[in-house]
């Protein structure tokens, strides 16, 4: 997939007012017009001028591709990384209210999935009525497995989208104090009410939703509410069984291993996982045997004595 140069396909500069964007836009839809313009690529170029304006016309669009894709220039091998959007605050129920489906996998891979169910009041326009409560507001937060596992107080900087008197699109820094519950898992959501778009007349601010995603972590992986770990274990440890300590969020644990456990054996540690008040999570343990490289003579020789005294063919199942 190739990076998008949105403010190259209308060329502008990148610090283009939004007056700027909507004149540019329609002096080449004129110019670009399949019922106007008979070339053979007019309608592929009519389409992608259409994109870069469903972008750079829309505030909250515009901020969040003005910030991720400063570094990077238009035709480029591109791949979004996980969790590019978190911090961006966008009204609605996702960054688009368009059919991402109908321009590129560029534009799709950014702004074509929901971060969520839309919290928006039916019917609702900023100045259809003189009091109309304020928008509902959407962001994505990224947390440590450990402040889901414990619950944890948090204090987070979002940016918020504005345009200045000139008409040029910035981000406001926008900060939050809020409660992580125990157990939330990625893709939920907190709701902070009151802390969304501002009401007109008398009528109250809309609320703020925020959607919980997760930090990679050194050696766990998430699944829902259950953790996943990979245990290495040595060779005895598995053949005659043994107890050993087995991290988790909530600290060092015991685990017992039973003799003759083999290479993805799975265990578990009930509870372990990122439990709520209502729903229970586990870790599980993955098994995988370690075999210690023989160096001196002696080491060799001990391996050599277990080829004789327990002669085993582990090929047998694949007709070897």
């Amino acid at each position: 997939m190739k990076f998008k140069d949105y403010y190259q396909t209308l060329d502008l500069k990148k610090d283009a007012s939004q007056d700027e964007i909507k004149r540019a836009y329609r002096k080449l839809a004129r110019k670009l017009h399949p019922d106007v313009n008979k070339s053979h690529d007019a309608e592929e170029k009519f389409k992608e001028l259409g994109e870069a304006y469903e972008v750079l016309q829309d505030p909250e669009k515009r901020a969040a591709y003005d910030k991720f894709g400063s570094n990077w220039q238009a035709g480029q091998d591109f791949e979004p990384p996980p969790n590019w959007d978190a911090g961006f605050e966008f009204s609605g129920g996702g960054f688009t209210q368009a059919d991402a489906s109908q321009f590129s996998d560029f534009f799709e891979s950014l702004f074509g999935k929901s971060s969520g169910p839309s919290h928006a009041r039916p019917g609702y326009h900023p100045h259809a009525a003189f009091h109309a409560r304020g928008q509902d507001v959407h962001a994505k937060i990224v947390i440590n497995p450990e402040d889901s596992y414990l619950g944890a107080q948090k204090t987070i900087t979002l940016s918020r989208p504005v345009i200045d008197q000139n008409g040029h699109v910035s981000t406001s820094p926008h900060t939050i104090t809020l409660s992580i519950p125990k157990g939330i898992i990625e893709g939920q959501q907190v709701r902070l009410e009151g802390q969304g778009g501002p009401g007109t007349g008398q009528a109250g601010n809309g609320d703020l939703f925020l959607e919980i995603a997760f930090a990679p972590h050194r050696i766990f992986t998430m699944d829902k509410r259950d953790i996943q770990l990979s245990l290495p274990v040595t060779p005895w440890e598995a053949a005659l069984g043994a107890t050993v300590s087995v991290p988790t969020l909530g600290g060092t644990v015991d685990l017992k291993i039973p003799p003759g456990s083999q290479t993805g054996k799975k265990l578990r540690l009930k509870g372990r996982g990122l439990s709520s008040t209502t729903q229970s999570g586990h870790q599980y343990v993955t098994l995988a045997i370690i075999t210690p490289e023989p160096v001196t003579d002696a080491q060799k020789k001990i391996y050599e004595q277990m080829a004789q005294l327990m002669p085993t063919n582990p090929r047998s199942g694949l007709g070897v």
